[in-house]
C-alpha cells in the first residue's frame, strides 16, 4: 500500500507524533510518502532519510507579538481558507502522479479525496475561543465529515489529556478515540542521580515564531543566575549546533526521537510549552513539567489551566515567568504519574490498512 501522510505546518507538534504513525506503517511493509515543508520538512527527513517527500505549501501564518493570537488568527481566515483550496487541488495531483491508495492527514483540512481513503487527525474537535466556539465546531464537524476517519489522540472517559478540546462536544460519526500518539516508548522515568539524571532542569523551546524566540531570549536572561544542571533545545531543526551558554549550560539547536528521549528520562523536571504533542510524550513517559503557554495562543492556555488545575503540572504566563519561582511552585505538582500507554493508536492503523485490501 502505498499512503501518504502529511502534517500541518504550524510549530512541530504535528509532524513529531505523526512519527509513531509512520514507523508503524514502514513496519507494516507500506510504502510512505511524507508530505511537509520548512521545520516539519527538516525534522522527518532526519527521522526517516530513505523515505520519499514531497513539499507542500504552509499556510505561511503570521503570528501576534502581544495581544490576542485570536483575532490576529481571524484576520488570516481568508488566507487559511485559501491554502486549504491549494492543497486540496494539489493532492488530486499527487495521488495521479504517485498513485497513491490512502492519505493521512495532521490536522490539513483540504488533504481529503472522494477517490480514495483518507484520515483526518486532531484533538481539536472544538477550538477554544472567547466567542461562538460551537460555530467554530459545527464548522470543523464539516471538514471532518469529509474525510473517511478522524482519528483523535486521547482516551475517552475522564481519565484524558485533551479535555474540553476532544470531549465537550460529541464526536463526529466518522471519529474515534486512538490513543496517545507519542514518538517516545514507555519507559520507567529515571529520577535520582544515582539512576543516571544528568539535568536538573531541562528546556525545550518550541512553537511558532516570533514568540519561541522571544521566550528563550528571556530564558537565558534569568538561567546564568542559577547555579543548577540544564539543557535548552532549542527546536530549530535546520541547525545542528551544540554550544555552552555557562559552566552549568548547554544549548543544542535539535536532537533525534531517540536522542531527546534520553534527556528527557534523564532530567529531574522539564519546562516547555504546553503544546499537545508535548503534553502527550510527558504523559508517555511520566515526567514533571512546568508549562508556559505560547501568548495569546487559547489551547495552549486552556491545556496549561487544565492539568495546573488537576496538580499535575505547576504553569505560568511568559510574561510573569520567573525560572526560580517556578523550579519551587513545581514541586506541589505531582507531574504525569497515570500509566499512558503509546500503543493503542496500532489497532487503528491495522484496521485502516485493513480496509484498504
Amino acid at each position: 500500500m502505498k499512503i501518504l501522510i502529511a502534517p500541518l505546518d504550524w510549530g512541530l507538534g504535528h509532524a513529531t507524533r505523526c512519527i509513531p504513525i509512520i514507523k508503524y506503517l514502514l513496519e507494516k511493509k507500506c510504502e510512505v510518502i511524507i508530505g511537509a515543508e520548512s521545520r516539519p520538512l527538516h525534522l522527518l527527513k532526519k527521522e526517516f532519510p530513505s523515505s520519499e517527500f514531497v513539499q507542500i505549501r504552509g499556510y505561511h501564518i503570521s503570528y501576534s507579538k502581544n495581544g490576542s493570537m485570536v483575532f490576529k488568527m481571524a484576520s488570516q481566515i481568508p488566507k487559511i481558507l485559501s491554502g486549504i483550496k491549494q492543497e486540496h487541488e494539489l493532492l488530486k495531483r499527487i495521488i495521479k502522479e504517485k498513485k497513491i491508495d490512502a492519505v493521512i492527514s495532521d490536522n490539513r483540512f483540504g488533504w481529503w479525496s472522494k477517490k480514495i481513503p483518507c484520515v483526518f487527525i486532531t484533538h481539536q474537535l472544538m477550538v477554544k475561543s472567547p466567542f461562538v466556539e460551537n460555530l467554530i465546531y459545527m464548522l470543523n464537524k464539516n471538514y471532518i465529515s469529509k474525510y473517511s476517519e478522524c482519528w483523535v489522540p486521547d482516551a475517552a472517559g475522564e481519565n484524558n489529556l485533551s479535555g474540553d478540546l476532544s470531549h465537550k462536544f460529541p464526536l463526529p460519526k466518522n471519529a474515534k478515540y486512538v490513543g496517545v500518539l507519542s514518538r517516545f516508548t514507555s519507559t520507567p522515568p529515571l529520577l535520582s542521580k544515582e539512576k543516571g539524571v544528568r539535568n536538573e532542569v531541562l528546556i525545550i523551546l518550541s512553537g511558532t515564531e516570533p514568540q519561541r524566540t522571544i521566550f528563550e531570549k528571556k530564558i537565558i536572561e534569568q538561567i546564568t543566575l542559577l547555579k543548577k544542571k540544564i539543557l535548552i533545545i532549542q527546536g530549530i531543526t535546520e541547525k545542528n549546533e551544540h554550544k555552552k551558554i555557562s559552566e552549568n549550560v548547554e544549548m543544542v539547536s535539535h536532537l533525534t526521537s531517540e536522542e531527546l528521549q534520553k534527556e528527557i528520562l534523564a532530567s529531574e523536571i522539564i519546562l516547555s510549552r504546553p503544546g499537545y504533542s508535548t503534553i502527550m510524550d510527558l504523559a508517555v513517559l511520566g515526567k514533571k513539567a512546568i508549562f508556559v503557554p505560547t501568548p495569546g495562543q487559547t489551547e495552549q492556555e486552556y491545556l496549561a489551566k487544565y492539568f495546573s488545575e488537576k496538580k499535575i503540572a505547576y504553569s505560568v504566563s511568559q510574561k510573569a515567568f520567573d525560572l526560580n519561582t517556578s523550579l519551587n511552585e513545581s514541586k506541589k505538582y505531582s507531574g504525569f504519574t497515570e500509566n499512558y500507554s503509546g500503543e493503542k493508536f496500532k489497532q487503528a492503523v491495522d484496521e485502516f490498512i485493513l480496509s484498504l485490501k
